[in-house]
C-alpha cells in the first residue's frame, strides 16, 4: 500500500501496511489530507488492479474529481468514487436507514459484487459523517463500523478535519484508539515560509519514520520531500 506509491512515500515507509487495517488522516483544513489519501489509492489500485471505493460525504463527486485533478492526482477506473446523493439515491422509500447504516450497506453490497478484490476504502470524512448520524452511543457505533471494515478486510483511510489549534491533539475522539494507523499533517514554518507537513504518529506492524516530512505538490501530484529540519 504506502510502498513504490506516492513518490518519497518510501523514505516515511520502511515495510508495508497490513491488508485489513484502519488509519486516519486528521489534520486543519487546506492540509492536503484528502490529496494524499487519493493519491495513495489511486496509484496503489492502479498498480494492483484491484477494486477501490473513495466516500465523499462532504462534497459531490464532481467537486471532489476537480480538486484532484488541479493537484495532478489521475482517476483509475477501478476506483469507485460516492458521495452523499448517491449513496442516499440506493435506498428506496422515504423510510431510509441511518445514513452509516446506508453506508455499512454499500459496502457490502460492492464486497459480494467484487469479493476479494475490493480491498480498500476511503471516507472523507469523520466529521460529515457525525453531521448525518444519530449520534446517541456515537462511541459504540463507530466500533461497529471499525470492526465492519475489519471485517470485510479492507485496507481504510478515515479522514478528520481538526481546527486549526496548537492543541488538537486533546480534542480528538476515542477513534485514535480505535484505529491501527494515525497519520498528522499540517502546516509548519519552514525557512522563512509556510510548508504543509505529514507525520506518522502510530502505525501498527510497520517500520517506519516519525519525522516530520515536508510535502510538495508538482505537474506529477504529491510528491513527500525531507524531513523538516529545525
Amino acid at each position: 500500500m504506502f510502498k513504490d506509491n506516492v513518490d518519497g512515500l518510501d523514505n516515511i515507509f520502511y515495510t508495508d501496511l497490513f491488508q485489513g487495517a484502519i488509519v486516519i488522516v486528521y489534520g486543519p483544513p487546506g492540509s492536503l489530507k484528502s490529496g494524499l489519501v487519493f493519491s495513495i489509492l489511486s496509484k496503489y489500485l492502479e498498480k494492483s488492479g484491484q477494486f477501490g471505493m473513495y466516500m465523499t460525504v462532504e462534497e459531490t463527486t464532481l467537486s471532489h474529481l476537480r480538486n484532484m485533478e488541479s493537484l495532478g492526482i489521475g482517476v483509475p477506473d477501478n476506483l469507485m468514487i460516492s458521495d452523499y446523493s448517491d449513496i442516499r439515491s440506493r435506498f428506496e422509500g422515504d423510510e431510509a436507514p441511518d445514513f452509516l447504516e446506508m453506508v455499512d450497506g454499500v459496502i457490502k453490497f460492492f464486497k459480494d459484487k467484487e469479493g476479494d478484490n475490493f480491498t480498500t476504502f476511503a471516507l472523507d470524512s469523520l466529521g460529515g459523517l457525525y453531521t448525518l448520524i444519530n449520534n446517541d452511543n456515537l462511541r459504540a457505533r463507530m466500533f461497529h463500523f471499525f470492526k465492519k471494515l475489519r471485517e470485510n478486510n479492507l485496507t481504510s483511510f478515515i479522514i478528520m478535519e481538526t481546527p486549526r489549534s496548537s492543541n488538537v491533539k486533546g480534542g480528538l475522539g476515542s477513534e485514535m484508539f480505535l484505529a491501527d494507523g494515525i497519520i498528522e499533517m499540517g502546516p509548519i514554518e519552514h525557512q522563512h515560509d509556510i510548508h504543509l507537513y505529514m507525520q506518522v504518529l502510530k502505525m501498527r506492524s510497520c517500520h517506519h519514520s516519525r519525522k516530520k516530512h515536508l510535502i510538495d505538490i508538482g505537474e506529477k501530484g504529491i510528491s513527500i520531500l525531507s524531513p523538516v529540519v529545525n
